[in-house]
């Protein structure tokens, strides 16, 4: 059985810090191996000049794999990240983001997604991201 929005949505507000949850994330679509969560834009999270800081970005990477993770378990399990690699293509500014996490291998005690960040109003990729996650539970 496919874990619905609003369960994954419920994941997000259970088992994350004040910080993430003030990001604003909220998911829009999952599958069996990926999960899609938006970044609404805030200039709260807005760096000189506009774009979205790097750090809004990286935490919403690794928040999207965590649902990815739980997505492909059926439900939230106890992990911690392990690796996270992060390369930033261009600036959002203005826009909401798209964050697509696709776990790439999911084993019983890692696993290992490619996370895409794009800007909602144009498509164009802002960032790249790989994570390795250790499943402690």
């Amino acid at each position: 059985m496919t874990m619905t929005t609003a369960e994954a949505d419920k994941i997000l507000s259970v088992n994350f810090a004040p910080w993430v949850l003030d990001l604003g994330l909220s998911v829009q679509a999952l599958g069996e191996d990926r999960a899609v969560l938006r970044l609404p834009w805030s200039e709260r999270l807005a760096r000189e000049g506009g774009g979205l800081s790097g750090q809004a970005l990286m935490a919403a990477a690794d928040t999207a794999t965590v649902i990815a993770v739980s997505a492909a378990r059926g439900g939230f399990v106890p992990m911690t990240t392990v690796q996270q690699s992060t390369s930033f293509q261009r600036a959002v500014t203005g826009s909401d983001v798209l964050i697509e996490a696709v776990l790439t291998k999911l084993g019983r005690r890692m696993a290992f997604a490619d996370i895409t960040l794009a800007d909602a109003a144009s498509g164009a990729l802002a960032a790249r991201a790989s994570t390795v996650y250790a499943l402690m539970g």
